[in-house]
């Protein structure tokens, strides 16, 4: 069996850490390169950074902080936050990142994510999703598709940071982006999101289930049964985390010792 992942994740504003609820009601975490080089030590298994106001912002990512961060880092890094061309992939990972995270521009432009997969490999594709529930959105979806399963319109995906809504449904977003090369799925709940209540398990199932790839269930985390519940029920590949890992609720050792201890097999 294949050992589960845990990351935790960088958003960042104004070069500095960000954390929220619900995309909202920000409060700065720290210093990127600081916070990035103690997970490193920590034993994260990978380290996740988005700079969340670039969409809206519309700007290209932030290539001197993705430098700084990896210059402190010994692990997997990926970035992302306004990368729209290929030459903006390109740049962040001579910036320094191991992959790419496309959310807003994969859904403006889903030739970016195949054209980002052909030139470096879908292994650098990760495609995040901001989703909501909202029953009821099936109908035609932004690129003239079909909603082929009416379950599917359970969740909306939105994007620029979680504020414009689209007609996509999650699970036939997420089943197009794997079509088109992407490597991996973040999945964040903007229900849940620094709620600490907990991850969307049945979100999260719903694309695992329909997907091929490695899906990050991201949205909710407050405490380690939250993170075994993604894992297992939830059927994840990895769980990402912030609030509780910028604040030092837990350390990454003693929830890889707990998840061990409940069968779920980690690094």
């Amino acid at each position: 069996m294949l050992c589960k992942r845990i990351i935790p994740c960088l958003d960042l504003k104004g070069g500095r850490v960000v954390k929220g609820t619900r995309f909202k009601d920000l409060r700065d975490a720290g210093d990127p390169a600081e916070q990035a080089a103690f997970y490193s030590a920590e034993g994260a298994d990978e380290l996740v950074c988005l700079d969340i106001a670039a969409s809206r912002e519309g700007r290209g990512p932030t290539l001197r902080a993705i430098e700084r961060i990896a210059e402190n880092v010994f692990i997997p890094l990926t970035a992302g936050g306004g990368i729209s061309t290929v030459e903006d992939v390109r740049a962040t990972l001579l910036a320094g990142a191991d992959r790419v995270s496309l959310n807003t521009q994969a859904v403006l432009n889903p030739g970016l994510i195949a054209a980002t997969a052909e030139q470096f490999g879908a292994q650098c594709v990760v495609v995040a999703i901001d989703f909501r529930a909202e029953p009821g959105i099936d109908g035609p979806c932004a690129h003239g598709q079909m909603s082929d399963r009416r379950a599917s319109g359970r969740w909306r995906v939105y994007t620029h940071g979680g504020t414009v809504p689209t007609e996509l449904s999650l699970v036939d977003w997420a089943r197009q982006a794997v079509e088109l090369g992407a490597g991996e799925l973040l999945l964040t709940s903007m229900d849940r999101d620094g709620t600490v209540g907990g991850y969307d398990l049945q979100a999260t199932a719903a694309v695992a289930e329909a997907v091929t790839v490695p899906v990050i269930a991201s949205g909710g985390a407050g405490s380690p049964e939250h993170i075994a519940a993604a894992l297992t029920e939830g059927r994840a590949d990895a769980a990402l985390a912030a609030s509780v890992f910028h604040y030092r609720k837990w350390r990454i050792a003693d929830l890889k010792d707990f998840l061990r201890q409940r069968g779920v097999p980690v690094r």
